[in-house]
């Protein structure tokens, strides 16, 4: 029953958190929302920070199952595997629920260097960008560091693009921009000329 009911918090929290912003996001809204007490949320979460970090928690779980379901259809191709990546986040953007992405939105309402939301944003960020490197470095890129750096920031601009204007497709615009990299990064002419 207690983890019922510290998961049954930690969910309306998540959603709270997502659709109406964190810092507006009071922990008596939450205690309303979830039909339980103050003690028992602190019980289970001693702090707004640490429902926070949770949140962001289950936010990264929930997106890394979904990135790996759409990498494991993907097939064999590491290429296309890169490019799934945008699907995901395409498809996600599709939602009448998307309101940006939780880790960006978390990282500006917590902007102070240190905070555990911003560490747990950036360890997120830096998370997801290794992701993209490995794919890159399995799909033969040169420089899959190099890749994977240009890679999330035309995702992270895409996702807050859609977020301040809605149906402007600017995954669809980033992929296209994705693939003329991946193909540049991983294109077997040998060893670039010297300058």
């Amino acid at each position: 029953m207690a983890r019922n009911l510290q998961q049954h918090i930690l969910d309306v929290a998540s959603e709270l958190f997502y659709s109406q912003g964190i810092k507006t996001t009071g922990v008596d809204a939450i205690v309303k929302a979830a039909g339980t007490t103050k003690m028992s949320l602190y019980k289970y979460f001693p702090s707004k920070d640490d429902l926070v970090v949770a949140h962001l928690t289950k936010s990264r779980a929930n997106l890394q199952e979904v990135i790996e379901a759409e990498l494991a259809q993907a097939g064999d191709d590491p290429q296309r595997k890169l490019l799934a990546v945008f699907d995901v986040f395409e498809r996600l953007q599709a939602s009448p629920a998307f309101r940006g992405c939780p880790f960006i939105n978390a990282s500006a309402e917590f902007a102070e260097a240190g905070s555990p939301v911003q560490l747990a944003a950036a360890e997120f960020s830096e998370g997801f960008r290794r992701l993209l490197a490995t794919l890159a470095a399995e799909a033969g890129a040169r420089d899959p560091d190099n890749l994977s750096k240009h890679l999330s920031m035309l995702i992270a601009g895409a996702l807050v693009r859609e977020q301040m204007q809605r149906g402007s497709a600017p995954m669809r615009a980033a992929r296209e921009a994705a693939e003329i990299l991946i193909e540049h990064a991983c294109a077997q002419s040998g060893p670039a000329a010297p300058a």
